[in-house]
């Protein structure tokens, strides 16, 4: 069997535009005045054709639309497309197809639409159940209106999840605990929560490198929140299938588990990135970053693509050690072992065992409650 097919296959579709850029946002992502969606779904469903030549066959698990804001696209769009990507691959009986979306009335106006296309599951951005820290986060939305759309969301697909971002300025403890067991009430079986991190080239990175950003946690604090985060979830039968993504049992997010447990998937749109084994070979692919580069290389170039670079079996071997060890279920070791060519040293495995940081059953090794925070310090140590 391929190595890819123990993590399964994909597909990423990626939308770069939104209304507004958030300042903490690092992807790529872009705020355009007038977009041609005849010309963006031409582009489309030109690359779904390329890209389902080389991968004739394979049975589709997972279609994810990611952004920017998907939820600014025309459903009429997102149905063309899904029916190109059902003329293209054969489709798993359970595939589960998810549309990133903010909480904005304008947006969830288009979700029936968004239904009908063939959409199962929505991703939405809260990010904060705090209308003064929205405002601080550059959101567009309140919290009134985020609950609304959720509970509207709810009533048109089958599964509804969404994130949010604590170790926000100023935020105490006792704010985030009040926060996470409220966002709990909604009735939510996947949550994604994200510590604030302070990215270079963002707004908050140029404020922060001139001392303007202030309140942020401590390095304490930060831990704090996370430890309660892990109890608050644990306790409401949400635990972390992944360091920062909850859910109840069978609620996980089949599309990042193809990432996380190295599979194989297209990544289709500007910025997108891409990992395909063809002819026995895997191979990582990168596409135009900018929208309108993207959209021209389509067009007169016939692929948006711009790199196909080749992994060799060891660093497959250690991305997928990278990985799998986000995940609660950790990693197989016979897996690595058949990439690397070599097994991990059975006497690093005990001294993190010996440290707690790891625990093996069989086959596997697993980063402990008390691992995860320090996962780079482990993979170093692994890797060495």
């Amino acid at each position: 069997m391929p190595d890819w097919e123990a993590g399964g296959f994909g597909l990423y579709i990626h939308w770069p535009f939104c209304e507004a850029k958030c300042p903490y946002c690092d992807f790529n992502s872009h705020v355009a005045a007038k977009i041609d969606h005849s010309a963006w779904l031409t582009a489309y469903l030109s690359e779904l054709r390329r890209t389902a030549s080389e991968t004739e066959g394979r049975t589709l698990q997972s279609v994810f639309f990611g952004g920017g804001t998907p939820s600014l696209m025309q459903p009429n769009t997102v149905a063309r497309i899904l029916e190109t990507v059902h003329d293209c691959w054969p489709s798993a009986n359970d595939i589960e197809i998810t549309l990133e979306a903010n909480p904005s009335s304008v947006e969830a106006s288009r979700f029936e639409g968004f239904r009908q296309a063939g959409i199962s599951r929505v991703s939405m951005g809260i990010q904060a159940l705090n209308d003064e820290d929205l405002r601080r986060l550059g959101r567009l939305h309140t919290v009134a209106e985020a609950h609304s759309a959720f509970d509207f969301a709810r009533s048109c697909f089958e599964r509804v999840s969404f994130d949010l971002i604590y170790a926000r300025q100023d935020q105490s403890l006792a704010d985030w605990q009040a926060e996470l067991k409220q966002a709990l009430t909604w009735g939510i079986d996947h949550l994604s929560l994200y510590q604030l991190t302070i990215e270079p080239d963002t707004a908050f990175g140029a404020r922060h490198d001139k001392g303007g950003l202030k309140g942020l946690p401590t390095e304490d604090l930060a831990a704090d929140l996370y430890d309660a985060t892990q109890e608050i979830c644990d306790n409401a039968g949400l635990p972390a299938y992944e360091i920062s993504n909850h859910a109840a049992d069978m609620a996980q997010s089949r599309h990042n588990l193809i990432y996380w447990r190295c599979g194989d998937f297209v990544g289709i749109g500007p910025g997108a990135h891409g990992r395909l084994t063809l002819n026995g070979l895997r191979c990582a692919t990168e596409t135009e970053l900018q929208p309108q580069k993207w959209l021209n290389a389509v067009s007169q170039r016939g692929t948006g693509e711009t790199l196909r670079t080749s992994i060799t079996p060891q660093e497959q071997a250690e991305e997928y050690l990278m990985m799998s060890l986000r995940l609660a279920e950790g990693s197989d070791l016979m897996r690595f072992a058949q990439l690397n060519g070599a097994p991990l040293e059975a006497i690093r495995i005990q001294n993190l065992q010996d440290l707690g940081l790891i625990e093996q059953s069989g086959d596997h090794i697993a980063a402990t409650k008390a691992g995860r925070p320090v996962l780079n310090g482990i993979l170093r140590d692994l890797l060495a």
